[in-house]
């Protein structure tokens, strides 16, 4: 989309053009017999922006909820920008005294909820994005909290601003940029903002390496229904004294810390219950913390699956009760499998090389019970653990 097509989408006819396709409830199927229909009234270039804003509206309902429907969109802005959730969560990190400064602000995911308890300098040096921004913010009704600029964010006066946040591009020529030192703004410019704004929050791709978290920052990773979207790195009064590495879990906002883990944790055979913890926990490395929570001890050291005989119900893992445990072979699973009448499997596994989907072929399963089997490392060993989820403990 171009800034002129935008600006035509919010003059009124264009408004009275994207009305029309909201309310046909647009698809990927009837795009083009909406768009045909509404050419007999509106120009062309009009009725393209308006289908397209329509359909990515109704993608964006994961992301923003009701708030989509409002909202303006570019394909690759929605899918970059900040879940709400998860947004709220940076938001409420910030304290009410705060002035913030959303560096690289895209079309205005966190922008939404920054603003919506604090005044905010929205930047983007991109033209189009930074009028999308500007257009959500007042379609939202919080531009009296706005100021968007389209400037270079590594160069602009912060002047009055005393907090910032920062959601650096992570793609180059439409790929994800998996080495920090790669973004825009760079790496460099990153590592040295906290020194001179103080409070400062920056999203980050959820597998940085740990050494390259800087010593002063506490780094959070986030999961969303299980799921891990991203990290964050949080500078200045914003980090938790004390904290190196946090996970937290949405919604619900469960939160696990450094301060939490064992330096160590103990190893030992599978026991009644096998833990499986979250990504976030993982990607933290807090699954000591889990161990430690549940009373449990880890199948290996170097796999994030715990065991205990205890039963907890957690939110940083899901529980399942194990059944059987085998020596993996794949004659001995088939009879196995058969002998117990289970036809149906979900194959789970950390440490093996086998490949579930293969494995599910080769076993050529019958049978009316449902079973999920871990392949995994005991003591060295290539194991199968035979399992149900108790339940409660899905997420």
């Amino acid at each position: 989309m171009e800034l002129a097509t935008l600006e035509a989408l919010q003059a009124a006819e264009g408004q009275r053009c994207l009305a029309e396709a909201m309310a046909r409830g647009v698809t990927p199927q009837t795009a083009l017999t909406v768009s045909t229909a509404l050419r007999a009234r509106y120009p062309v270039e009009i009725v393209a922006a308006a289908v397209t804003q329509a359909l990515l509206r109704a993608h964006a309902v994961v992301k923003f909820g009701p708030d989509a429907a409002r909202m303006y969109f570019t394909a690759e802005g929605l899918e970059q920008a900040t879940r709400a959730p998860v947004a709220a969560r940076h938001a409420a990190r910030y304290p009410a005294t705060s002035r913030i400064a959303d560096r690289c602000c895209g079309i205005g995911g966190d922008l939404r909820a920054l603003a919506a308890t604090h005044d905010v300098l929205a930047v983007d040096q991109n033209p189009l994005v930074a009028a999308i921004a500007a257009a959500n913010a007042e379609a939202l009704g919080l531009a009296p909290r706005v100021t968007v600029r389209c400037a270079d964010v590594t160069t602009l006066a912060l002047a009055g601003y005393n907090a910032a946040f920062l959601d650096p591009a992570r793609r180059m020529s439409g790929r994800r940029v998996f080495d920090v030192r790669q973004y825009q703004p760079p790496w460099s410019f990153i590592a040295t903002l906290a020194a001179r704004v103080g409070d400062v929050g920056v999203k980050v791709a959820p597998g940085i390496p740990h050494d390259l978290v800087p010593a002063h920052a506490e780094a959070e990773w986030v999961s969303v229904g299980g799921a891990v979207k991203e990290a964050v790195l949080w500078f200045g009064s914003l980090r938790t004294e004390s904290v190196a590495r946090r996970a937290t879990l949405l919604p619900g906002s469960a939160t696990l810390t450094d301060a939490d883990a064992a330096d160590t944790p103990p190893v030992g055979p599978p026991l009644r219950y096998l833990y499986e913890p979250d990504g976030a926990v993982i990607r933290a490395g807090l699954v000591a913390a889990v161990v430690t929570q549940v009373g449990g001890t880890l199948l290996d050291p170097t796999i994030a699956y715990v065991t205990s005989d205890t039963h907890m119900q957690t939110p940083f893992a899901r529980v399942w009760e194990v059944v059987d445990v085998l020596p993996f072979n794949l004659k001995r699973v088939r009879t196995y499998l058969r002998a117990h009448g289970i036809g149906h499997v979900v194959v789970k596994k950390r440490g093996s090389p086998l490949d579930p989907e293969a494995l599910i072929h080769d076993l050529r399963l019958s049978g009316p019970e449902h079973a999920t089997l871990f392949l995994t490392q005991v003591a060295g060993v290539h194991t199968m653990l035979v399992a149900r989820q108790i339940v409660g403990s899905e997420r």
